[in-house]
């Protein structure tokens, strides 16, 4: 068998919604790399926040939806928001009272109002992906510990790769398409694209312009591509791929774009599609 190149999206996919990496996935990627695979995660968080994560060795990493590349600790490219429109976005959430994180490598950085918001909509997102009754106490006592905290011009920054802020409701997100053009808006949440948060980043960057970077520098060919994902954010990554495979737990947009539906997250997903598509025995 060829040697494929493999991209897993994180949460909900590698990971599940308590933050944790399944050791049946681990045991699928340390296998599928010992056959000679290359295993990337492909994923919307910044590398801070992956460093956080108990993931198995990897061969790299495409971060922030694509501004972020890396292969075996070499930076392929980095774009980030410039620092006016990181004020912008900033101050348009202060106007609104709207919580954000500012994403980057050094690490997420929080302002008052997330203090006060963030909490709760972290709870519903767990709950959204099926946990029960999230402790919100918890969830602050999360945030205290593996964000920093800013105010004033501490929350102007050049090195942000995107912005992440809550949703009060959908309307947010799309009054942010709508004031912030020269930008990428998404959203992501609980289980089935239910939206809790609204994203804002570089625009032109995605996972699929990231993929095409990293195939050209490690000089892969896009027919041994294979992508994971679970959300309708994972689409650019199926649009670059040869084939692709849907979580069990995935929304129904993912699962319609997908050549193979593999199961849940929780249920060794992962292992079972890597099985199926003969990556290991």
């Amino acid at each position: 068998m060829n040697s494929k190149v493999i991209f897993l999206d994180v949460d909900g996919t590698l990971i599940d919604y308590q933050a944790k990496t399944p050791a049946s996935a681990k045991t699928a990627i340390d296998m599928a790399r010992a056959n000679g695979h290359r295993v990337y995660i492909c994923t919307g968080c910044s590398k801070a926040e992956v460093l956080q994560r108990d993931l198995p060795e990897l061969d790299g990493m495409i971060g922030a939806n694509g501004g972020y590349v890396e292969d075996h600790g070499e930076v392929v490219m980095h774009t980030s928001l410039t620092y006016e429109q990181t004020k912008h976005v900033v101050d348009w959430c202060t106007d609104r009272h709207i919580g954000f994180i500012l994403e980057c490598n050094s690490g997420r950085y929080v302002d008052p109002i997330f203090m006060e918001q963030g909490p709760d909509a972290f709870a519903r997102y767990k709950e959204g992906k099926g946990a029960k009754s999230v402790d919100r106490e918890a969830q602050a006592k999360r945030i205290r510990e593996q964000f920093f905290y800013v105010e004033g011009d501490e929350r102007y920054r050049s090195d942000v790769n995107k912005i992440s802020f809550v949703l009060r409701t959908y309307q947010d997100h799309l009054d942010s398409k709508e004031e912030f053009p020269d930008m990428v808006a998404n959203t992501w949440g609980g289980k089935g694209e239910l939206a809790i948060f609204g994203d804002l980043g570089p625009a032109g960057i995605t996972k699929k312009t990231a993929i095409e970077k990293l195939l050209d520098y490690i000089k892969a060919a896009q027919k041994d591509t294979i992508s994971f994902g679970d959300a309708k954010i994972d689409l650019s990554m199926f649009e670059q791929c040869a084939f692709n495979v849907a979580m069990g737990n995935g929304g129904p947009e993912i699962k319609e774009a997908a050549d193979y539906i593999t199961t849940d997250v929780n249920d060794d997903g992962i292992l079972n599609a890597f099985r199926y598509l003969k990556l290991i025995d």
